[in-house]
């Protein structure tokens, strides 16, 4: 199912970083994380981006090979939309872009958190479209809120997998999900990805279903790969001392390591960095093309 990156191009893009394929759609494994583009800091209503940068970084991401973009209509700010912008940026869509998105949570316009029942699933899935001006989603996730990890999801996600039967939506997902939810929900309909966090120091039964995933077929897709325990609130100042090693080795940012170990964790696993910063973009695509090696994985692994 993987394609091996190419070594003749100049400019290092997000092909470097080799291919996958989430069902029938292929998309380079480095992609982008919309996350970030709508304010100072994810999920904030009180300093939105500044749109023309938004937009700018959109483009160039596109420029920069980035054929999968991860988003969902709760990445909002007061006055930024992640879909919307994507949709003002990118429409009409090239042919080769996949954008993913998400459902069961929601935001209200004051930025309240809820979450949809089975019945509420198609509301958001039009929220999407009728925002990213599509008459389709590529990949919906069911993402899984913290209290139901534990918890049977065969509900929301056969209410998915019907709306995946009317044509709605090409591809079914999971996140914040266990191995007995993914199995679950195998059950029920195809799972193409699951989106879980992950980053260097992941725990050892995350990491054992990294591999499960690898071993069925299924993309892993970790999210705060460069961001850790800084979660929403982005990447700390707290990178190990093997990470910072490296990242000096090379003559490279820490991120960028944490973006290149991240790709070593088997060719089924895609990076989704986000940024609202153009420069940062640059950098973290360029990372597509780092390349550690099994001593310096083994190092990074073995300090956190």
């Amino acid at each position: 199912m993987t394609e091996e990156p190419s070594t003749t191009e100049e400019t290092p893009t997000a092909a470097a970083a080799g291919t996958w394929k989430l069902g029938d759609l292929t998309v380079n494994r480095l992609g982008f994380g919309a996350m970030r583009l709508t304010g100072s800091a994810a999920f904030d209503l009180g300093t939105p981006s500044d749109r023309d940068r938004s937009i700018r970084v959109l483009r160039r991401a596109v420029e920069l090979g980035v054929n999968h973009i991860d988003t969902a209509a709760f990445y909002f700010s007061s006055l930024r939309s992640a879909n919307e912008l994507i949709n003002r940026a990118l429409a009409p869509y090239p042919d080769d872009l996949v954008i993913a998105t998400k459902v069961w949570p929601a935001r209200d316009p004051s930025g309240a958190w809820w979450w949809a029942t089975p019945d509420q699933l198609r509301g958001q899935v039009e929220e999407n479209l009728r925002q990213l001006g599509r008459d389709h989603l590529d990949v919906v996730n069911l993402r899984v809120p913290p209290s139901r990890r534990s918890g049977s999801i065969a509900e929301h996600f056969g209410a998915l997998a019907d709306l995946r039967d009317a044509g709605l939506i090409r591809h079914l997902g999971l996140s914040n999900v266990t191995p007995e939810q993914l199995a679950e929900a195998q059950a029920i309909a195809p799972v193409v990805c699951v989106q879980n966090a992950y980053g260097v120091g992941a725990p050892a039964e995350e990491r054992d279903f990294l591999r499960a995933c690898g071993e069925q077929g299924i993309a892993y897709v970790p999210f705060y790969a460069i961001a850790g325990a800084g979660r929403d609130s982005g990447a700390s100042a707290t990178d190990g001392e093997a990470v910072l090693a490296t990242a000096r080795a090379h003559q490279v940012t820490p991120a960028q390591v944490r973006l290149a170990w991240t790709l070593r964790q088997g060719p089924h696993v895609l990076a989704i960095p986000g940024t609202g910063n153009p420069d940062h973009l640059v950098e973290n695509v360029a990372a597509a093309s780092l390349r550690l090696s099994d001593d310096e994985v083994s190092v990074i692994d073995t300090d956190e």
